[in-house]
């Protein structure tokens, strides 16, 4: 089979080759998947260029996330259910860049009909973090502001259209004053360009000087330190990503006294908490949502394996229209 493959951390572009490996056998309790697509995400290009919390054995092939058909199952009653089906490729180890996948039975999950291929591909990272965030880690009521950074990504975009479903107000920070209008249409409430003032300051403007109770944050760094510094008395902000690669420095009397406080969510430490009925539920919940195009990942180039230098360039550009996706 043919697989992207990296023998040492770098850039994307430059550290990736395709080359031809053994075809992988399933073990026990295991399934192989022949691939379909599978998506470039953040969390990718993080572990290529040896910056993600959990870094593989080189060479490695990336990949946590897609969607595929299970062709062959090993020793085990899982496989056997899922044996000719298709399914969202969850890869906690990375390997999906590849033409063939073998994972854990487990987290081979059936994908619901009238769910395409293409959103199939994107169908956990994003979507379960979206909800994991809003509806349970933050528990944001109907009615509440909530605050996040990077709103223009793909990710960010959930957001906002979850937020207007389940009746919760945003307030969305972007790098590009090009991206206001556009967010604004898709329903965000309000958004701000981070060049064009304090974040802390508009914040309060917004909110009649009380500050926002929830916040979302992948960035860190100065983005991050902007949204601290927005909460209200008694406000929490999630920090799920370090885009930025620096430190949010927060001041300890502004924690103290505003009963302010800082949280990091990883989605698979949140997803190994969760019960199997909870997780079976999840699913079923992030299938009707893609349905009803409250949590479908806008689709930008889908490019073959063997450009795969060309993607993640596309896939690192600011202002990318969508989601790269690598057609396996």
């Amino acid at each position: 089979m043919k697989a992207a493959v990296f023998d040492a951390f770098g850039p994307p572009d430059q550290v990736l080759q395709v080359r031809d490996l053994p075809t992988p056998k399933p073990g026990p309790g295991q399934v192989r998947v022949r691939m379909i697509y599978s998506p470039i995400n953040p969390s990718d290009m993080l572990v290529v260029e040896g910056k993600y919390g959990v870094l593989p054995t080189l060479p490695a092939t990336p990949g946590f996330e897609g969607v595929g058909v299970v062709d062959e199952a090993g020793p085990g009653i899982l496989g056997r259910l899922v044996l000719g089906k298709r399914v969202a490729v969850i890869n906690s180890a990375g390997g999906n860049w590849a033409e063939y996948a073998v994972i854990p039975a487990r987290q081979a999950r059936p994908i619901p009909h009238g769910v395409s291929d293409e959103q199939a591909a994107a169908f956990f990272v994003n979507p379960a973090t979206v909800l994991a965030l809003v509806r349970h880690v933050l528990a944001v009521p109907r009615g509440a502001w909530l605050l996040q950074s990077a709103a223009g990504s793909t990710l960010g975009r959930m957001v906002i259209k979850l937020a207007r479903h389940d009746g919760i107000k945003t307030i969305n920070v972007v790098r590009r004053q090009e991206a206001v209008a556009e967010l604004e249409a898709l329903g965000g409430d309000v958004v701000l360009a981070s060049a064009d003032g304090n974040i802390e300051d508009r914040v309060r403007e917004i909110t009649g000087g009380r500050g926002v109770l929830h916040a979302i944050d992948p960035v860190g760094g100065a983005t991050g330190l902007g949204l601290f510094r927005a909460l209200g008395e008694g406000g929490k902000l999630v920090l799920y990503g370090a885009l930025s690669g620096e430190p949010i420095p927060i001041e300890p009397r502004a924690a103290i006294a505003g009963d302010r406080r800082l949280e990091g969510f990883w989605l698979g430490h949140w997803m190994r908490k969760r019960s199997i009925p909870a997780s079976l539920k999840l699913f079923r919940e992030i299938g009707r949502l893609i349905r009803e195009d409250v949590l479908s990942s806008r689709i930008g180039t889908i490019y073959p394996l063997d450009r795969i230098q060309e993607a993640t360039r596309e896939a690192a550009s600011i202002g990318r229209d969508g989601k790269t996706l690598l057609r396996l």
